[in-house]
């Protein structure tokens, strides 16, 4: 039974409590199979992919809801091994780089299984002790943990029966009108992106946006000093970076005319490229800013490990219980071992033939130093930002700059086929320390959900690492299917149908422009220079401010690196929820309205998140019945300009309603009483 801490009014699960489950693990393994084959197409076709923790929430509470004796910790758990599964799927953005090298021809099946799950669990037991510091002991917003926790919540009956009704109907609601907005879009009665082209000078740039409700949602949950310092990153490339090059005559002329192809251009060769500096430097700060916290959760660790030791284990609250830190670190330093032999087998070429001891030993030694780095870094941009907006793939690409340079001092220049293993020997280093970054990015974003349902850690963590055995054995036979039905773009023989998988592309070119000798270093270098003057605004503001004001370095790299079409609209969903909590502090119940708030802003995300599901397989079906304009399978009308116009005002209208509808149900809170109380049994 479910008792309460009287000192701190926390609730103290027992072990009665179903939480790790045969039947949650059976079916988060099977959410896991689709969630996953649908994010590792959607991600190779169009370059993105869709956070699975909230629909896979979403169904776990509509199945286990016909079992009495489920808890909303046994949904917790479902939906935590999907997600883990499910980013992992974020893997292609590096692999298919070894198809188009021309190193490899398909995935072998246990090589990848192995690349891709040993990286995942190495990225759970990095994770285990950065809970304590960047979940339990931080102040960080973790939208899509908070998210799926309402979802939990509300779900399952969390709060008093008035309190409960009022957010289900929100939820609900907000939900209904997202998913709505998003399939009337795919049908082209609507468009989901606003996007303007203008000249600047003999150049030009862009203002862009994807009508996205999930991105507000993002926006209302993460605050308005990450939605800020977004905007200056904006600002870096979009008037300052874009319009520098496209007026650029040299690299202008490789665009033939064609503005809104240099523009692109510009934006994914060059201010990435920059937009990876900034994060690189502001990484680093974050690490330096973090690892206090960090070595305080791995000494706390290590207390109660000695605690459980001497049999006082049992004093501790569930949640608070972690994997042991000694299985931790043995798991760590145990994986080295198949890494060393994994690199062994694979880079049994010329020339790391000739020496292959320094050339392992080496990327052993990064692999485990980067994996803690990115680890942490990932953990945090996650808890800024969230997992689905978080820019993975600028890690990976600071991840295959940093074992590029390392072959290149131990082998210097040198051509043809001995350029190309060193280039898949980078991308095969780059796919574990990838998979490190995907699961430390998820595990945090899924540890804050479990905190919010008083879940308990260990069995979470053992969640996690179900999660990544289940989708290391489910996507190399994915990547291998569509490899073969479709290829990749500039792999050699590639067919006209071939999926572009443009994250792999940029990851595999850069490891080739290092060490090809062809890499312009200086755009790195002007982003690790906005990177400095970016920590040193934050820190100058914080102090002069008492720490009120803030504007995040990461945050102003992801402003910078990402599309403006999948950040545009956090920033102003931060300040519709800006406004929204101050008129909430001014409330008759604050603490109530805020909560409906962020219900509402739940929702957003939910409609969204289940209707890009429905969509991938939709794309999937269409691609596989031999559609040539398989994206657009729902389209009923053909593509026209002039409804962007109507799609702004309609988008506006609905955000602006069901604020006011939030604000609506949120005047007047629930007089309390008995139905206003937590119920105990609802933990059960």
């Amino acid at each position: 039974m479910a008792t309460r801490d009287g000192a701190s009014g926390s609730l103290r699960a027992s072990e009665e409590i179903k939480e790790l489950t045969i039947r949650g693990i059976i079916l988060g393994a099977l959410i896991t199979v689709i969630f996953t084959a649908a994010n590792v197409y959607l991600g190779l076709k169009i370059g993105i992919t869709f956070a699975t923790s909230i629909p896979a929430a979403v169904i776990s509470m509509a199945v286990l809801k016909a079992f009495r004796d489920s808890t909303i910790q046994e949904n917790n758990i479902v939906q935590t091994i999907a997600s883990a599964a499910g980013t992992l799927s974020a893997i292609i953005f590096v692999l298919p780089g070894l198809i188009m090298v021309g190193w490899w021809t398909g995935f072998p099946y246990w090589l990848s299984v192995a690349v891709i799950g040993i990286g995942g669990i190495l990225g759970v037991m990095y994770s285990v002790p950065l809970r304590r510091a960047l979940v339990t002991g931080t102040d960080l917003p973790y939208p899509e943990g908070v998210a799926a926790a309402e979802v939990l919540k509300v779900g399952s009956g969390v709060g008093g029966a008035e309190e409960n009704r009022r957010g289900l109907i929100l939820i609900g609601g907000s939900t209904m009108v997202s998913a709505l907005f998003f399939i009337v879009a795919k049908t082209r009665l609507l468009t989901d992106t606003a996007k303007q082209i203008f000249r600047v000078g003999t150049g030009g740039s862009q203002i862009s946006a994807s009508l996205s409700m999930a991105l507000i949602g993002v926006g209302h949950l993460v605050g308005v000093a990450v939605g800020a310092a977004m905007v200056v990153g904006m600002l870096i490339t979009w008037v300052f970076i874009v319009p520098h090059w496209t007026q650029d005559a040299a690299f202008a002329a490789q665009f033939g005319g064609d503005l809104e192809k240099l523009i692109t251009g510009a934006f994914k060769q060059k201010a990435r490229m920059v937009g990876a500096g900034t994060i690189g430097v502001a990484a680093i700060w974050t690490l330096l800013k973090i690892i206090g916290p960090i070595i305080g959760g791995i000494r706390a660790a290590l207390l109660a490990n000695r605690e459980r030791k001497a049999g006082r284990g049992a004093d501790l609250p569930l949640t608070e219980r972690d994997i042991p830190i000694g299985i931790v670190t043995a798991t760590i330093l145990l994986s080295m071992i198949p890494i060393g032999l994994l690199l062994y087998a694979f880079g049994n070429v010329a020339p790391i033939a000739a020496e292959p001891g320094v050339t392992i030993v080496l990327s052993i030694i990064y692999t485990l130093i980067a994996g803690v780095v990115i680890a942490a870094v990932c953990g945090y941009m996650a808890g800024l930002i969230g997992a689905s907006n978080s820019p993975i793939s600028g890690v990976g690409i600071l991840s295959v700059l940093g074992i590029s340079l390392i072959l290149v001092a131990i082998y210097g220049k040198v051509g043809g086929d001995e350029t190309k293993a060193l280039v898949a020997f980078a991308l095969f280093v780059t796919a574990i320390i990838f998979g490190v970054a995907t699961i430390s990015n998820n595990n945090l974003q899924d540890l804050k959900t479990g905190q919010l349902v008083e879940a308990t850690p260990w069995r979470q963590q053992v969640a996690l690492v179900l999660g990544v055995v289940f989708g290391a054995l489910v996507i190399p036979p994915i990547l291998d299917l569509l490899n073969t039905a479709f290829t990749f773009e500039g792999a050699p023989g590639a067919k006209a149908t071939a999926l572009a998988a443009p994250q792999a592309a940029i990851i595999s070119t850069i490891a080739q422009g290092v060490l090809g000798g062809s890499l312009d270093w200086s755009l790195i270098r002007e982003g690790a220079i906005i990177g400095v003057v970016a920590v040193v605004v934050d820190e100058v503001l914080k102090r002069s401010s008492n720490k009120r004001m803030h504007l995040p370095p990461l945050a102003i790299g992801m402003g910078i690196y990402l599309p403006l079409e999948a950040d545009l609209l956090i920033p102003l969903g931060a300040v519709l929820g800006w406004f929204y909590n101050r008129w909430a502090f001014s409330s008759r119940n604050p603490a109530f309205a805020e909560r409906m708030g962020v219900l509402m802003a739940t929702g957003l995300i939910v409609g969204e998140s289940l209707m890009g599901v429905v969509y991938a397989f939709a794309v999937a079906g269409a691609e596989k019945a031999g559609s040539a304009d398989s994206a657009n399978v729902l389209a009923l009308v053909p593509e026209y300009s002039s409804v962007m116009a109507v799609s702004i005002v309609v988008f506006a209208v609905a955000i602006a309603a069901l604020y006011f509808w939030a604000k609506g149900r949120a005047s007047v809170a629930p007089v309390p009483g008995d139905d206003a109380i937590v119920q105990e049994a609802t933990y059960r």
